[in-house]
């Protein structure tokens, strides 16, 4: 009997190895702003985190637009995956401690305790990524999800 579908985790193959996730955040004036993350990994209900400063314009866009856009690049394996979800931030620091890596405490210097410390919490409404035998980019089934109103 074989495996059923996994969502997350074939997005987790798709990324695996891919260390940089490039955001995208609606801006309040309604232009578009595209930052550098350190990628992490899909969780299996299909939510990616990252830790960011609370005082960025990242942070602010989220604040007035939740909508979002993770696009990861391995050019050399001619992997490309773009993830648009919805932001969420959230402070948690059982959570922030599961993601804390030594490289953070130089943009954090207060640590897992830092006031600016913040979590991005994405919530992937769709993915998609490029299919070398198809030439295209194609929908990664399974996170078709109503959108928030």
């Amino acid at each position: 009997m074989g495996q059923s579908y996994n969502p997350a985790a074939r997005l987790n193959e798709l990324i695996s190895g891919i260390e940089l996730a490039i955001l995208t955040t609606i801006r309040p004036d309604g232009s578009l702003h595209s930052c550098p993350m350190a990628a992490q990994g899909v969780d299996p209900t299909g939510v990616l985190w990252f830790i960011s400063g609370s005082n960025t314009e990242k942070v602010e866009a989220a604040r007035s637009n939740p909508r979002v856009n993770l696009s990861f690049a391995d050019h050399s394996a001619r992997r490309y995956v773009s993830i648009s979800g919805y932001c969420e931030l959230v402070r948690d620091h059982v959570k922030a401690k599961e993601l804390w890596s030594p490289t953070y405490t130089s943009w954090f210097p207060g640590g897992l305790d830092d006031p600016n410390l913040i979590l991005l919490k994405i919530d992937v409404q769709q993915a998609e990524y490029w299919d070398t035998s198809a030439g295209r980019m194609v929908d990664l089934p399974g996170f078709s999800k109503p959108a928030i109103q």
